[in-house]
């Protein structure tokens, strides 16, 4: 269990508390590509860290972020004009740049100094891999840009997806990183033996931590041998997984790598980012396959509520549990592996108080990652660089998951398959 004091430290994001703080360190994603794929189109309003923001991009194509409200007299910059490389607020004409600078004050005498002064709040911001970057850290420690395998992979090579979470990160990312659950939530097929996940209910779990966070291994026993699943947690909220066997234990056609990346929108909702990620050039993600596995997640183009990323099955309705569903054929009655992971992570309140919590051996890699957390918050308020900033820690790592052979040594089975490719 964590102390109320470690709980909190860990699980409020705003400006100025430990956590937020640490969060602002590292590269954040703050909205998907598409969401802004017109040049000086529609503002787009951005929620992160507890921060309101306004997305748009520039008549160059290039993405800004900036505060939601003008620094004149705090009307809101949605309505704003995006126009000759700028947003024009509406309420009396003052235009920012996307690097917030002050462009223009029509309302102000010609030749004022106050344009000079005056600056909006703005965020650096990349794309990559579909989704547009921003750090919200002080610009003396700026690290270099994100650079996982998966963004280098081509368009047609990858997917990423976004859905709306109704709770804290931090529940949501610890349910990303506990493989034992996969044995019963996401057991959607009852009885059937197919299921790798179905032989073996406690596996055996290994953490080893790296310099960007760690990875961590479990093993089920099956009669083959042993089913070996490799993860990797980067800091400060990413996981990498394969998908080389499914969730109905059968080697997918073709092979996956998979993975979220939980951005906190604020202390009680979370944006979860969900990769697809093709692992050689010969596996390009057809849009059929991909839509096929976006359906079993629960978040297919007909799940959500048209023009948001909530899903229909939420709270609202109990997930559209079906118990006969329940006793006949699955292990939750819920429809959707990422909507039962919903389900349990939104049921436990917007902010779990772990004091109450009794772990097990199935939660190392659960608490491993709070430990992380904890000192890197720590070494981030001496001064120091947290785990995770640079990216030649993690750029060249992937995850695998397959069958090993009865005695048969895991690690070099799976050498080359830890690799990236991209």
């Amino acid at each position: 269990m964590l102390s109320r004091e470690d709980n909190e430290r860990l699980v409020r994001v705003g400006p100025g508390t430990p956590m937020g703080e640490l969060m602002r360190r590292y590269w954040q994603p703050a909205l998907l590509s598409w969401e802004v794929d017109e040049k000086d189109g529609a503002p787009v309003r951005v929620r992160l860290l507890g921060e309101d923001l306004i997305a748009f991009r520039d008549s160059n194509g290039r993405v800004g972020l900036v505060d939601a409200y003008c620094p004149h007299r705090r009307a809101p910059m949605f309505f704003g004009r995006n126009e000759e490389c700028g947003l024009r607020c509406v309420y009396h004409g003052w235009k920012f740049d996307r690097r917030g600078d002050c462009v223009d004050m029509p309302s102000e005498p010609a030749g004022t100094t106050l344009q000079a002064k005056v600056k909006i709040l703005a965020y650096p911001c990349v794309e990559k891999g579909g989704v547009v970057w921003t750090y919200m850290g002080p610009k003396e420690l700026q690290p270099p840009e994100p650079d996982y395998e998966w963004t280098r992979a081509p368009a047609k090579h990858r997917f990423v997806s976004k859905t709306f979470e109704n709770c804290n990160w931090l529940q949501a990312l610890e349910g990303g990183l506990d493989t034992a659950h996969s044995s019963f939530a996401h057991n959607n097929k009852l009885g059937d033996r197919a299921n790798l996940r179905q032989h073996d209910k406690a596996p055996h779990i290994d953490v080893e931590r790296t310099d960007y966070g760690y990875y961590y291994v479990s093993q089920r026993s099956v009669d083959a041998g042993k089913y070996v699943r490799v993860y990797h947690y980067v800091m400060p909220a990413q996981q990498m997984r394969a998908s080389i066997i499914g969730y109905e234990g059968v080697r997918n056609n073709p092979a996956r790598l998979d993975g979220h990346i939980w951005a906190p929108i604020d202390d009680y909702t979370t944006f979860v980012y969900n990769i697809m990620c093709a692992p050689h050039p010969e596996d390009e993600l057809k849009p059929e396959a991909v839509e096929k596995r976006e359906k079993a997640a629960g978040r297919g183009k007909d799940d959500t509520i048209p023009g948001t990323f909530r899903l229909k099955r939420n709270q609202s309705n109990d997930y559209m549990i079906d118990r006969q569903m329940q006793k006949t054929q699955n292990f939750t009655g819920i429809a959707g592996v990422n909507t039962q992971d919903f389900a349990l992570q939104e049921g436990m309140g917007p902010i779990c108080d772990r004091s109450k919590e009794f772990l097990g051996t199935s939660d190392k890699a659960v608490v491993a990652m709070r430990r992380l957390l904890l000192e890197a918050i720590d070494v981030s308020q001496k001064g120091g660089a947290p785990r995770g900033l640079d990216p030649a820690h993690y750029r060249g790592v992937r995850a695998h998951d397959n069958m090993v052979k009865p005695g048969a040594d895991w690690r070099a089975q799976f050498e080359k398959e830890l690799v990236a490719k991209w």
